[in-house]
């Protein structure tokens, strides 16, 4: 009992540490602010904001005052927001403060837990999980603590919060280690120190030392408990912050626990001197945590050493002393709703009366923790039968003193319970037998409808699916065959200038070899020596854009080949620059009227020299498929403003779209800008979703830049 309330004290009073707020503005300010405020929002958070300050002031009362407003103006106003945070400022008070009033905190952190899962508040809503969490482990209803502490965890993993994280799994080892699981609970000490000694963080250091040092007192190896309870109070100390003090009366009290613990194994080996000064020794680490909780005025402190102090006085046979103590114990417990404390306080209360000779007190002590005990453990055992029986053993033990005759009525009274009770019990089992056997029945029920249904509607999925399928293989084959247009025609566009080109020099070149020959007849060589070098010049200018018009058809052809998924070295920024073309020419041949200004700014580090340095290695195909969509995207960007800009007088817009190139480091920078309306910020998220288009409906499938991620 002794390790595991140490233990939930410790896990308490740090978190008091981790979450005291701070505020910059002082008190006073935020009072004069708050005069000349109306009754709206703004006056709920200054409220809140005051409420925050007191608490760190320890100012528990009128902090509680400030929040109550808060709340009060804040169900006037259906502020939910300021709601949430008086709400969690009320049930801090009431939790942690003076007040420990842990029933009424937990309805609090309820309420504000409800209110910010509602605005999906995620720092908000893990920190509250953790306060929950410690006013169930404090109430020892610890399936609830881990289910809040798993639920923290979770969100401050998404949230990236190292030091909160380690937080929770702290406390999950805390909570293993009052059910009981050692392994899971040293588990979780050693996990959370190693992340508190990367954020070098030593107050949260010297908690897992010891919590670390409470699991090897449950293993029994006292001495290594005891090398980290010291290690854990000499970081407390050198620490000596205010908001840390109760981690040094926690580890006096575990240091005393393993004295007293040490003074039991002497006294089963029947040393009873070594013992009493392992007794003594014990008491004096309590009486120190004694003084120090006292003096923060922690009464969840103040009540577990006080029954730990009693349980040690009935060793040393000092009742008197033990009555005291267990009673303070017993007192404070309840008050505070520590069903651990109150549980162990009656045990030794029990004890004592035991030792005393006072059976009937101590069967009414023994009750009261077999309760408390049960409702810890979770365990759904009738009330009545095991007071029956406890009243049986009970009236055994003061039959012994009784006569022949008492006895007999004793007996009898013996047998007619048994007998009741047993009757009872059958009736329980067999009515038990029957509700069971009628909910299987209809569970069986319920089942077979549910596989109907599910089946139906599996059914109903796959040929939703098939049809989803189909569809999406129809609208990819639309989007290859537009696009397959759109580089056709800027293809088109491409070859036709060289062609034009060879067609033109070629009749000029007929006409030169006429006027040749007829100055060869006339006997003029000069003149037709000079016709027939303006001949080898066009003949020149011919093969010049001939070859020009093979290579766009050799390009062309490799660029439109299935990708092989195999890099090869490539000038990117005459692929960048071809692509801008053919994009360009494939707009053109939709729109005659359409004309744009492409600028380039190419990096020529990026640019191949005749040795082929330059080129980098790419799956050109997929490149260029990429720049084609973007181009695309850009030039109908800058075609629909200009569309709209010609029905505005007066008003002079140039299509321009830019392309550039940037080498950094080993990678290429491509920026692709058009000075067209623009992406709405509404949508900028979704341009790359399959199926996703702001075109009207039949000029776009959606899939142009998702296949591009591909």
């Amino acid at each position: 009992m002794k390790k595991k309330f140490a233990l939930l004290v410790v896990a308490i009073f740090a978190m008091v540490h981790v979450f005291a707020q701070s505020d910059s503005i002082k008190i006073d300010s935020l009072k004069k602010v708050l005069l000349t405020q109306k009754e709206d929002t703004n006056k709920v958070n200054t409220l809140n904001d005051l409420s925050s300050k007191l608490l760190t002031s320890n100012d528990y009362k009128n902090s509680l005052l400030y929040a109550k407003a808060a709340l009060s103006l804040s169900e006037k106003i259906d502020f939910s927001e300021g709601k949430a945070k008086s709400c969690y400022n009320i049930g801090y008070i009431y939790t942690y403060t003076i007040e420990s009033n842990n029933h009424d905190g937990l309805q609090y952190f309820l309420t504000a837990l409800s209110l910010w899962s509602a605005s999906n508040n995620k720092d908000q809503i893990a920190n509250t999980h953790y306060d929950i969490a410690n006013i169930y482990g404090a109430q020892g209803n610890y399936t609830e603590a881990i289910k809040n502490l798993y639920a923290g965890l979770a969100l401050f993993e998404q949230l990236n919060k190292r030091k909160n994280v380690a937080k929770c799994i702290y406390y999950i080892g805390v909570i293993y280690s009052s059910q009981g699981d050692h392994t899971e609970a040293l588990k979780n000490a050693y996990k959370a120190l190693g992340i508190y000694q990367q954020l070098k963080d030593e107050d949260w250091i010297a908690s897992c030392y010891n919590l670390i040092g409470e699991e090897n007192l449950s293993q029994g190896n006292y001495s290594e408990a005891l090398k980290n309870q010291m290690l854990a109070l000499k970081l407390y100390e050198k620490l000596g912050a205010k908001a840390w003090d109760a981690g040094i009366p926690s580890c006096y009290t575990s240091i005393g626990i393993i004295y007293e613990k040490e003074g039991d194994l002497f006294y089963l080996k029947k040393n009873k001197i070594v013992a009493t000064i392992k007794y003594n020794d014990a008491l004096k680490n309590y009486f120190t945590a004694l003084e120090i909780w006292t003096r923060l005025d922690k009464r969840a402190g103040i009540a577990g050493v006080n029954a730990a102090i009693g349980t040690l006085y009935i060793k040393l046979n000092k009742f008197g002393e033990a009555e005291d103590y267990l009673a303070k114990s017993l007192q404070l417990s309840k008050i505070i709703n520590s069903k651990e404390v109150t549980k162990e306080s009656y045990k030794s209360l029990s004890q004592l009366d035991s030792s005393q000779r006072n059976f009937k007190q101590a069967f009414e002590h023994y009750k009261m923790y077999i309760l408390y005990r049960d409702s810890l453990l979770n365990q759904e055992t009738s009330k009545k039968l095991l007071q029956s029986k406890m009243q049986y053993d009970f009236d055994k033990k003061e039959a012994i003193t009784k006569t022949a005759q008492d006895k007999k009525d004793a007996e009898a009274r013996r047998i007619k319970t048994q007998q009741y009770f047993a009757i009872a019990a059958l009736g329980i089992v067999v009515l038990a037998v029957v509700i069971i056997a009628l909910m299987q029945f209809r569970n069986n029920k319920h089942k077979q409808q549910a596989n109907v249904t599910l089946q139906h509607q599996k059914e109903k999925v796959e040929s939703t699916l098939s049809e989803l399928k189909s569809t999406q293989a129809q609208l990819i084959q639309s989007e290859k065959m537009a696009s397959l247009g759109e580089l056709t025609a800027g293809i088109a566009h491409e070859i036709q200038n060289p062609l034009n080109f060879v067609n033109n020099f070629s009749e000029v070149n007929k006409e030169l070899l006429v006027e040749m020959k007829d100055e060869m007849n006339k006997g003029n060589i000069d003149d037709a020596n000079a016709i027939a070098n303006d001949v080898i010049d066009n003949e020149e200018k011919i093969i010049h854009h001939g070859k020009r018009a093979d290579a766009i058809v050799k390009g062309m052809l490799q660029h439109s080949r299935s990708s092989t998924n195999k890099k090869e070295p490539t000038d990117i920024n005459a692929l960048a620059d071809e692509y801008l073309r053919l994009s360009y020419h494939g707009l053109r041949a939709k729109d005659k009227s359409f004309n744009a200004i492409m600028n380039t700014n190419f990096d020529e580090s990026l640019s191949a020299d005749e040795a082929g340095i330059g080129k980098i290695n790419i799956i050109p195909q997929d490149i260029g498929r990429v720049l084609l969509n973007l181009y695309n995207n850009a030039f109908y960007a800058v075609a629909e403003k200009k569309n709209a800009s010609a029905s505005s007088a007066g008003h002079l817009y140039e299509p321009t779209v830019s392309v550039s190139t940037k080498k950094m480091n080993d990678k290429v920078e491509i920026i692709v800008k058009d000075n067209g309306n623009g992406i709405p910020q509404k949508v900028v998220d979704k341009i790359f979703q399959p199926f996703f288009t702001t075109k009207p409906t039949g000029q776009g499938t959606g899939l142009g830049l998702s296949l591009a991620l591909i």
